[in-house]
């Protein structure tokens, strides 16, 4: 089985802590769209296996009208596929517009609300309130829309532990299916580490963000979530299967400016840039870089993808030394006979993958 990823590049607005590609071009839209449909069809049957999974991720994929999601479904054919998920900012949701992608076959959406308090919304550029926020999910709730993921974001500026703890019991308030949650992290050439650069904010202190980690972890394990990726939260049945598949090596396909591939041991990419992209899809002359992963590649990524998963990874297949993690608790052994981080090795997982992939 294998998965398809679309990125829709486009937005009303662009967050101050966001690096992933993206444009506020809005006024093409309909050329890129139709671009897509173009690489969908030379591309959907790379992996030579059924589409079991598809993601249509941003950017904003919001941004677009209902008839180009209905499109690029068509396009990719989703009939055999069991989850179909679209990224939905709040401020774009409105009853018709949820029943409608409903209808086109979105069975899935992850909504980007990262926090509930206007304050900090407001803080890091997002466009939405805290009210759009909460009515998003209701609307989509009565829209027949049950399986809905949530983002939060923590260690944001002036964030203090009484703010995030409402946060938390908002998501819970709300009865969604899936919690994604990530620390604010200040990348090069954003806005918000310019801010940060130039003193108008602080960061967080890193006690004060591992103590947020370890309340997320604490009260949506107590609220029944499955803790079964470093980020990743979910009630038992909902674990996000696109996501799953980039941290099991199952295939999948990237389609749009600046998505990635994985297909037969390959990672391929397409270029991040608008004009490219559409000019090449045009004329055939898209060129997609290209790397094909060593047996210490593939080492090494199980080692790095698998770590971040409550399933850890066999103990058969290390290669180093493990005693000194397990002395220190960062790690430990299951009794199916496989490593996994401990809740203080969550803290530290980039120095324990570190530490057991290969030179």
């Amino acid at each position: 089985m294998a998965g398809i990823y679309v990125h829709i590049p486009f937005c009303k607005k662009r967050c101050l802590y966001c690096d992933f590609f993206s444009t506020t071009l809005l006024e093409r839209r309909e050329e890129y769209v139709n671009a897509l449909l173009q690489e969908i069809k030379a591309r959907k049957n790379e992996t030579g296996e059924p589409i079991r999974t598809v993601y249509i991720g941003g950017g904003t994929p919001s941004t677009l009208d209902v008839n180009a999601i209905r499109r690029i479904l068509q396009a990719i054919g989703t009939e055999e596929a069991e989850e179909v998920t679209m990224e939905l900012n709040p401020g774009d949701a409105t009853e018709t517009y949820l029943h409608e992608i409903r209808e086109a076959g979105i069975n899935r959406l992850s909504i980007g609300i990262q926090s509930f308090d206007d304050e900090l919304l407001r803080l890091i550029g997002r466009r939405h309130n805290a009210r759009q926020a909460i009515e998003a999910v209701q609307m989509a709730q009565q829209a027949g829309l049950d399986n809905l993921s949530i983002d939060l974001m923590y260690a944001l500026p002036t964030q203090s532990m009484e703010q995030w703890k409402a946060d938390i019991d908002q998501a819970l308030r709300l009865g969604v299916q899936h919690i994604s949650s990530y620390g604010l992290m200040y990348e090069e050439g954003t806005a918000l580490t310019q801010q940060l650069e130039q003193g108008q904010i602080e960061a967080i202190d890193e006690e004060v963000e591992n103590a947020m980690y370890d309340t997320l972890c604490e009260q949506l394990q107590q609220a029944g979530f499955v803790h079964y990726e470093v980020s990743n939260f979910a009630l038992p049945g909902y674990e996000a299967k696109h996501n799953s598949s980039y941290w099991n090596g199952t295939p999948y396909i990237g389609i749009g400016a600046g998505a990635h591939s994985y297909v037969r041991n390959v990672r391929s990419w397409n270029p991040d840039n608008l004009d490219t992209y559409i000019r090449g899809i045009k004329d055939g002359t898209l060129v997609r870089e290209s790397e094909t992963l060593t047996e210490k590649d593939l080492y090494n990524e199980r080692i790095m993808l698998g770590l971040r998963t409550c399933q850890g990874v066999p103990c058969e297949l290390i290669q180093k030394e493990t005693d000194t993690l397990l002395e220190a608790g960062l790690i430990r052994k299951t009794e199916t006979n496989r490593i996994v981080a401990t809740q203080e090795g969550l803290h530290l997982l980039n120095r324990i993958i570190e530490a057991l992939m290969v030179d």
